[in-house]
């Protein structure tokens, strides 16, 4: 039988009990401590998920008593960088991280530099990967069911840094990896939201053209989107719409009018969740690289800063992003760039 590894949370609100969903499902965890500077919000996930171990309002006390194996952090998005480099301090194998990265560029890049140093493995909850829709359309585009990809329309809700971020993702999983070769952005900043600490626009769009030659546009937030999330691939042969978690709107294949998407047993978020941590955890174990690691996760959020960094220079944008290490979104808004404009709610 595996050994078990220790698994502590730092963060216990909302977010962490989805990850909880996943700890508690995978028996290779147990689960030593939780952390939240609101105690009660860890005793309230201890409790209702039946885990053992300490309650700690302050996760450096934590990481020093308990010397977890696993870190579960579920964070407000300034907050990733600080922590992780914590738990790498502490000698942590593995930390399943929240997303998005980081709010600037040159924080993510310092989470990568710290993960390949110290070869603790990073992961970031980019969870939808594991819906079994999703998985199914990486399948058919791999056997050429809907013949060569030729562009995309990617769509999500308000804020490209962490909606859009899921997106990016789904779009890359189905391109297999394939990086961003150049962006070109714009930005609705007529309101402003506040998310996990982070300010961001109410919409964007954008064009992106991969590596591969495939062009794609963007929209986050705002009115008249064909889908509220997900993507559209279209190729030679056919398309198909798949929306964030699984669900396939159309598809369609040219010289097959009668062709429908195969059946496939409905998932749930839960689902997601519990594929992504026994993900994780069998990578801390083999030694493979996890669907949803910083490596993948980096090139997503690169590609996310790409599209700001337009907007600055009001100018496309070639990747690898050089000489970049703030978030040029809100630099601009530090700045004044864009004028008066709404208080973030």
């Amino acid at each position: 039988m595996t050994s078990q590894l220790s698994v502590a949370f730092i963060g216990c609100g909302k977010r962490a009990r989805e990850h909880a969903k996943g700890v508690k499902a995978d028996a290779r965890c147990k689960v030593v401590a939780l952390a939240d500077v609101n105690a009660a919000a860890a005793e309230g996930i201890r409790t209702d998920f039946g885990f053992g171990g300490e309650v700690y309002t302050d996760h450096l006390r934590m990481l020093r008593d308990v010397r977890p194996d696993v870190v579960v952090t579920s964070l407000w998005t300034p907050l990733h960088l600080p922590i992780f480099r914590d738990c790498v301090h502490a000698g942590v194998k593995a930390v399943l991280s929240e997303k998005p990265m980081a709010p600037t560029w040159g924080e993510c890049l310092e989470m990568g530099r710290l993960a390949d140093e110290s070869k603790v493995q990073l992961t970031f909850s980019h969870q939808r990967r594991f819906a079994t829709g999703n998985r199914l359309v990486r399948q058919l585009i791999g056997e050429g069911t809907f013949g060569k990809v030729e562009r995309m329309d990617l769509y999500s809700p308000q804020n490209l840094l962490d909606c859009g971020t899921h997106t990016i993702d789904q779009a890359m999983s189905f391109l297999n990896e394939t990086p961003a070769k150049w962006a070109l952005g714009a930005v609705d900043v007529s309101s402003l939201i506040n998310w996990f600490n982070v300010r961001a626009e109410c919409m964007s769009v954008g064009t992106i053209v991969f590596a591969n030659g495939v062009r794609a546009t963007i929209q986050t937030g705002g009115p008249d989107m064909d889908l509220w999330s997900g993507v559209r691939v279209t190729g030679s042969g056919g398309f198909v719409e798949v929306l964030w978690d699984r669900q396939i709107k159309r598809a369609v294949v040219y010289k097959e009018p009668t062709w429908t998407f195969p059946t496939f047993k409905e998932d749930t978020g839960d689902d997601h969740m519990v594929a992504m941590v026994k993900d994780a955890i069998d990578c801390l174990q083999t030694g493979r690289e996890s669907d949803v690691s910083y490596r993948k996760a980096l090139r997503v959020t690169e590609t996310i800063f790409a599209l700001y960094e337009s907007v600055r220079r009001r100018a496309r944008v070639e990747l690898p992003l050089i000489g970049v290490t703030d978030s040029p979104f809100l630099t601009m808004l530090e700045q004044g760039a864009f004028g008066p404009i709404k208080d973030a709610n």
